[in-house]
């Protein structure tokens, strides 16, 4: 495993729409480095969770525009990844909590 395995997924997201996603369609969202392709982020996702990845879906998520007192800032702009796995696989987040 290299080191770019790990830095290629940033973190999941856990939201109430990926939950509801992984409990019925085996799909698990993450936030993904924005220069990773499908092909890296499949075989990063294989690696770290030892599942078989069926798909992987990709979106650019704009930064939300924030206000701070009377200016404007902007969050910057990320990368999103659906990744479809296996049926009968399963991947825990949070075990034991």
């Amino acid at each position: 495993m290299s080191d770019k395995t790990f830095q290629i997924l940033k973190r999941p997201l856990v939201t109430e729409k990926s939950t509801l996603e992984k409990e019925a369609h085996n799909k698990l969202a993450f936030e993904v480095d924005r220069r990773a392709n499908k092909i890296e982020i499949k075989e990063a996702v294989s690696t770290i969770f030892k599942v078989d990845v069926l798909d992987v879906t990709t979106m650019n998520m704009k930064g939300k525009r924030k206000r701070v007192g009377r200016y404007f800032t902007k969050r910057p702009n990320w990368k999103k990844a659906v990744v479809t796995i296996k049926p009968g696989q399963r991947v825990e987040f949070f075990e034991g909590v």
